[in-house]
């Protein structure tokens, strides 16, 4: 898409949260979905009440199709790089999505129960002693979403049935 298209492009907010914060911009395009299938990490915010508070800052605005370098340009090429590995985009547009984490440095594997937009819905830490400890969204200060086109993840699925089992065996941890 070029700028001889503009009167086809509509203004969407887009964020990159990374957790403890995140970068906004007023980005230029076709549709939504074409700035996620074009930016990995990035999300279009369509929440009425933030887009209307965002309204108020002052965000940069660009146009999906500017060019290099720019705000999005390791976003785009990080994209680029996932495009043609095997399990790229799989998770997408699922309800619910399922994975388990590697084993970490003490032996930890952590299961997550992601919705739709990537963000932890509920997860499961398996410990090494056996333990297995249970939270939800309201447990976590931060939330950032998983970017589920990441072929990563596809490689980290698993089905609804394992997760539902363990989540029956684990426990909540008591509130400190």
């Amino acid at each position: 898409m070029n700028r001889l298209n503009e009167g086809r492009k509509t203004r969407h907010l887009v964020l990159h949260d990374y957790g403890m914060g995140g970068l906004w911009w007023w980005v230029w395009a076709g549709s939504a979905e074409e700035i996620v299938e074009a930016c990995a990490e990035v999300e279009v915010v369509t929440e009425p009440d933030l887009v209307k508070r965002v309204e108020t800052w002052s965000v940069a605005e660009l146009h999906l199709d500017d060019p290099e370098p720019n705000p999005l340009t390791s976003l785009r090429a990080k994209r680029d790089a996932q495009r043609g590995q095997p399990g790229f985009g799989a998770l997408v547009g699922r309800d619910r999505v399922y994975l388990r984490s590697p084993e970490g440095e003490d032996g930890e594997v952590y299961l997550d129960e992601l919705g739709p937009d990537g963000r932890r819905v509920r997860q499961i830490e398996l410990r090494a002693d056996g333990d297995a400890i249970r939270t939800t969204a309201e447990d976590w200060l931060f939330n950032p979403p998983s970017d589920l086109y990441d072929p990563q993840y596809a490689a980290l699925e698993i089905g609804r049935d394992e997760f539902e089992d363990a989540w029956r065996r684990a426990r909540r941890e008591p509130a400190e």
